[in-house]
């Protein structure tokens, strides 16, 4: 029965925990179940994105630091960070879709991290689409040496192509 669930590192198995509490899902093994595979699909999707764009998968993003990210967080969401753009860069939020306790989209486009993106810490912004996220699962930036126009939009395209799988995934979810 939990087949995806097994899958799922410890950390996320218990924040998928708190977040049946406020996705609408009644809360059985089978939801979490059903929660853990839409996470899953997510994660390996983000994989598949990233491997496919030559991106370099890091543990830490400085907050001063150039490059643009995705970023995905232990509750499957999707966080878009341009290239920095002197003390700011753009961000957009893209959500579970299953919660209501957060918008299923936002962006900002003169955002502010407050601190570094670090792995298994929320990302934190000064100013920005949402306050904080959940913590940080992956982060994923541009590999070589590309002008911010080129990461913007490598960035985009990803952004797009995630965007429309973790919709779809979202559905199986609900519908199943």
């Amino acid at each position: 029965m939990a087949a995806f669930f097994d899958q799922v590192p410890e950390a996320v198995q218990q924040h998928l925990r708190g977040i049946i509490r406020t996705s609408g899902l009644s809360a059985t093994d089978e939801s979490l179940e059903q929660l853990a595979q839409g996470w899953v699909e997510k994660m390996e999707l983000f994989t598949a994105q990233t491997l496919d764009r030559d991106m370099e998968e890091v543990d830490v993003l400085p907050q001063d630091d150039a490059r643009g990210a995705l970023v995905l967080t232990y509750s499957g969401s999707l966080i878009t960070l341009g290239p920095l753009d002197g003390q700011s860069r753009s961000a957009e939020y893209t959500s579970i879709g299953l919660r209501r306790d957060v918008p299923d989209k936002a962006s900002k486009e003169d955002s502010r991290l407050e601190q570094d993106v670090t792995m298994d810490e929320p990302v934190v912004f000064t100013s920005g689409p949402i306050q904080r996220s959940s913590a940080v699962y992956k982060i994923a930036v541009p590999r070589g040496d590309l002008s911010p126009e080129e990461q913007s939009l490598l960035l985009g395209d990803a952004t797009q192509i995630l965007t429309e799988g973790f919709v779809e995934v979202n559905k199986t979810i609900i519908l199943e």
